[in-house]
Formats: structure tokens, C-alpha cells, sequence
């Protein structure tokens, strides 16, 4: 029988109320210390309707920091933040996920413990801007991490695997995707080292690799799960190949027994898929998160073909707190001010209203 959205769904040992999951979207709103605020707490909780909830990235370290506002995860208080939202959160019945990350290349010196270059694989460049809290800058070019440094950058993922169950999530999702430091090891057009973590597509890995294993040590398996973007060119990404890179390093994950994959099918940036994405997701043998683009009618298609056991909708559940009922329903969605995406006040956060009949309302 054809999946359905609307269904509850099991995702390791953890029950989910439909298959619609919120996908992490970065909103600027923690306080300067990267501390998540009370209006986070609100923000999600409105949200709590999804199946389950993808927290925006948190960044693992200072280190790891590329925007002014994240909710970081590598200070007590930062931890203190996002248990008062995870609270929040469960107390609306929902679940929700750490997303942890490491920006590389795609941060700046102002951004960096004493404005040193960010690190990156390689000492490649990218085009493009950084956000500063004091405006755009260029990129500059990143220092190469020695071998002998990245042993300890994994470990800043177990790190804040341990404060994101301390911080009472259920779970956590690995950042491998939209160029950022992961994503950088395993595509060829940023990775040009010659040591264990550059050349083949085994080499590539072996940083991912390291952090599932390391973040295992902290959480089960059924409670990691990963994103991968194999050609998002969002952050001057590119790679030779990814349909086959690609192909490899999601049948070496067969077998981790993770929560699920979760990939954003195709290029954000250019609008375009080249990658035939029924056959990588008939690679993988676990859960497999669809992402991109997806409305209810979409969604409804690619489980009903199997394509997908889980469906991930970004700006949607920004503009609609209730999209859960309002896909069911086929209620009409709130309208949606881009201009209020990223920092700001609650406007365009928090006050997102959830469905009304107009004619109760006027009743």
C-alpha cells in the first residue's frame, strides 16, 4: 500500500506522528553569545506539528562559525538555549533533530577565535561573500588543515553530539551538505589533497566516515542521520562527477543502520537536476528524506512511487506554523515575506498566523 504523508511512521525506535519533517533553515535569531532565544522556543514549538523537526545548523565550535545569529552548540549556555527549546517543543508533542555543523571555508577571519583563516581541506578560495556582523566581505583564501588537526575536528562533532543530548534532543543530523566542511572533503572541486582525506573517493570520505563513527560513540545509530547535497553548487561548489561520487559514498553508508538520509535533490541555486535521484535513493537501504522544492501534490507523488519515505518542506513550514493541517485540510498557505528570512525581530518568525475561516472569523 502507497505511503501516505499524513500517516504515522516509524523512524528507528522513535514514533512519528506523519511523514512531513521540517527541514533546518537558518533564521539569524540567536542571541550574540550563539545562545537560542525564547522566541526560538516559540518558533519551533508553532512547529511541532511536523512529523519531526531538523533544528537549523548549529556550529560544533568557534571554529565551525560562518554566520552572525547561529545557535551554536559548544558552550553550557548555548546548550541551556536549545533545552529550553527542545522542551518547548516536546511539551507541543513534536520531535526534533541537532543539525551540527562546520562551515570550512565559508566563514571570515572576523568571524574566527583571533581572526585567523578559516580552515578548509584545501587553501581554495571561494567566490563569493561572507555575512559579518559587520556587513558582506569578501571570502579569503582558507588555511589547509594539517592531517594531524583533523583527528580533532571530528572530535568537535562528538563534542556537541554529547551537548545535543544533553540538551534533550532526540536526535542528531550530520551536516555533509551545501559546502560547508563536509561537503568540501567529499567534492573534488574543493578537496585537491594528497594525504588519507583527498584523491580517491574512499580518501574523500574518510573525514564523514570518522565523524559518523565518532558521533556513534554518543548516540545510536537509529538516532544520526546525515544530509548530502550531490549538486547543490550553493557556496561555489562543484565536483567531476557527482552522480557516481555520489552513487559510492551513498552505498558505503548501507549497512550504518542511521535514521535516514536526507538529500536535497538538485541545484538550489541554478534551479536545475541533473542526477537521476530515483536510482540514488534505490542505492540506499534505510530511510530516505526527499528535499527540494516539494508541495503537498509532489510529496504525495514521490511516496506513492516509493521514491521517498520522508518528504522535507523548508519555506512552507516557515510561513505556516499549522502546514500540517493546512496540507490535510487543503487549507490555503499563508503568504510568505522573504524579506524577513534571515534576523530580525518576530516579525516574519513567530507571527506567522495558523489557519482561520474567514467565516467564523467574521462570525
Amino acid at each position: 500500500m502507497p505511503a501516505n504523508l499524513f500517516e504515522t511512521v516509524q523512524l528507528g525506535d522513535l514514533t512519528l506522528a506523519n511523514r512531513m519533517v521540517m527541514a533546518p533553515m537558518t533564521r539569524n535569531r540567536a542571541d550574540p553569545e550563539g545562545v537560542a532565544t525564547p522566541a526560538m522556543a516559540t518558533y519551533y514549538s508553532q512547529r511541532a506539528g511536523a512529523g519531526l523537526i531538523i533544528a537549523e545548523s548549529s556550529p560544533v565550535s568557534a571554529q565551525a562559525v560562518g554566520y552572525p545569529g547561529t545557535p551554536n552548540l559548544f558552550t553550557d549556555a548555548q546548550t541551556a538555549g536549545w533545552l529550553r527549546v527542545n522542551n518547548a517543543v516536546h511539551s507541543a508533542g513534536g520531535k526534533i533533530f541537532a543539525q551540527l555543523q562546520h562551515v570550512g571555508r565559508i566563514s571570515h577571519p572576523i568571524m574566527q577565535p583571533g581572526e585567523v583563516a578559516p580552515v578548509a581541506p584545501s587553501a581554495i578560495r571561494p567566490e563569493g561573500q561572507a555575512i559579518t556582523p559587520e556587513g558582506m566581505m569578501d571570502y579569503v583564501t582558507p588555511r589547509a588543515l594539517e592531517t594531524s588537526e583533523i583527528a580533532g575536528v571530528v572530535d568537535q562533532f562528538r563534542q556537541a553530539a554529547e551537548r545535543a543530548k544533553q540538551a534533550g534532543f532526540d536526535g542528531v543530523e550530520i551536516h555533509g551538505a551545501n559546502g560547508y566542511l563536509i561537503d568540501q572533503f567529499l567534492r573534488d572541486g574543493s578537496n585537491r589533497r594528497t594525504d588519507a582525506y583527498g584523491g580517491s573517493v574512499e580518501n574523500r570520505m574518510r573525514l564523514l566516515n570518522e565523524i559518523l563513527d565518532a558521533v556513534a560513540t554518543v548516540w545510536p545509530a537509529h538516532r544520526i542521520g546525515l544530509r548530502l547535497t550531490p549538486e547543490n553548487s550553493f557556496n561555489d561548489m562543484s565536483d567531476s562527477d557527482p552522480a557516481g561520487h555520489f552513487t559510492y559514498f551513498i552505498t558505503q553508508l548501507n549497512g550504518r543502520g542511521l535514521a535516514f538520509l536526507h538529500i536535497l535533490e538538485g541545484d538550489m541555486m541554478k534551479k536545475t537536476r541533473s542526477i537521476d535521484y530515483a536510482t540514488l535513493r534505490a542505492a540506499y537501504d534505510g530511510t530516505y528524506i526527499a528535499n527540494n522544492g516539494y508541495d503537498k501534490d509532489t510529496a504525495t507523488a514521490v511516496l506513492e512511487r516509493g521514491q521517498a519515505d520522508l518528504v522535507a518542506f523548508g519555506i512552507p513550514f516557515l510561513a505556516n506554523p499549522d502546514l500540517v493541517r493546512r496540507y490535510r485540510l487543503d487549507l490555503p498557505l499563508n503568504n510568505v515575506d522573504f524579506s524577513t528570512f534571515y534576523g530580525g525581530s518576530e516579525i516574519g518568525y513567530t507571527d506567522y498566523p495558523v489557519y482561520s475561516d474567514p467565516q467564523s472569523a467574521a462570525a
